[in-house]
């Protein structure tokens, strides 16, 4: 069986700052496509619910994953590893966080816009460095503050949300973005002690769709030939966002720390407009463009910052 660590080194001359060049493209990569994946999720609806959307989603998400895991990272040492006491704890957290952070998120779109969905998710930004510094009392670079008010302007924008009416959905997004920051810091915490993101990735996605479809079996009716009216939705946010965005977070969480990994994936609020425009002709007006240029002005600061002040600290 390969290990993927060292296939990885081989091809890699992997220097600390290539591994965090590399990190900032998969979150990027990642951020890329959650933000399109609003789109797949809204109009994914139309004949099923949230719970059974998930459940299909997140079931073929493991589906793509799970070779790619075994080939690469199954062995009977990461069982017995996955078996300590340490790791199926915080595998279920991670699955538990990411199940309610996305069905919440599935929910809200049947009660508000793409933008204001967008918009509240990214308000994980703000619980990330809190859950930090109150679950682990973890000292946060001065910088991610100044970034966090620069991501909240810029969604303010680029969401409207002015003129817009707080409602069920907004709700629901605001609980779920709470999950969306315990799922960030809890995929840097289990990476301290089982750094096989392939194998966290694939059993994440198995727990979500074990639990949405156990829900959707209860609360809604879970008929394969509506499925398949919305097969390339499903399809689109199960490959894409599922399988391969959740796996590039993980991978790009491995040599960044939560607080400057939640800004970046705020930018998920830009993409998720700019789909919007493309897909649904929903043009971007002049304010949702200076959210995008606040957003990116916020992710430039957490990343250029802490490296300035790591230089003259050298220097």
């Amino acid at each position: 069986m390969i290990n993927f660590e060292d296939y990885s080194a081989k091809i890699f001359s992997i220097s600390p700052f290539m591994k965090q060049t590399l990190s900032l493209i998969c979150t990027l990569a990642a951020t890329l496509i959650w933000g399109t994946t609003f789109i797949a999720q809204d109009q994914g609806m139309g004949h099923i619910g949230p719970l059974t959307f998930n459940a299909v989603r997140f079931f073929f998400g493991f589906l793509v994953l799970l070779p790619l895991a075994f080939f690469f990272e199954f062995s009977l040492t990461n069982i017995q590893i996955i078996t300590e006491k340490r790791v199926i704890p915080n595998l279920i957290y991670i699955g538990l966080f990411l199940f309610l952070g996305s069905v919440l998120q599935q929910y809200s779109l049947l009660y508000t816009d793409i933008a204001n969905s967008a918009f509240f998710t990214i308000l994980y930004v703000v619980f990330v460095p809190l859950i930090t510094f109150f679950l682990y009392s973890k000292r946060i670079h001065w910088s991610v503050w100044p970034s966090i008010l620069a991501c909240l302007i810029g969604s303010y924008f680029l969401s409207e949300f002015s003129n817009a009416i707080v409602r069920k959905g907004d709700t629901l997004v605001i609980v779920g973005a709470l999950f969306w920051g315990l799922h960030i810091v809890f995929i840097s915490k289990i990476l301290l002690i089982f750094n096989f993101p392939l194998l966290i990735a694939s059993i994440q996605c198995l727990v979500v769709a074990i639990l949405s479809f156990i829900l959707a079996l209860i609360f809604e009716e879970f008929l394969i030939q509506n499925i398949q009216l919305e097969i390339s939705e499903i399809l689109y946010a199960g490959i894409l966002s599922s399988g391969f965005g959740f796996l590039l977070q993980i991978y790009g969480q491995r040599f960044i720390s939560p607080a400057p990994v939640a800004i970046i994936f705020s930018m998920e609020g830009v993409f998720a407009a700019i789909a919007a425009w493309f897909f649904l002709e929903q043009i971007l007006n002049f304010d949702q463009i200076w959210g995008c240029f606040f957003i990116l002005l916020g992710v430039l600061i957490s990343q250029l910052c802490p490296m300035i002040s790591r230089k003259y600290s050298l220097d």
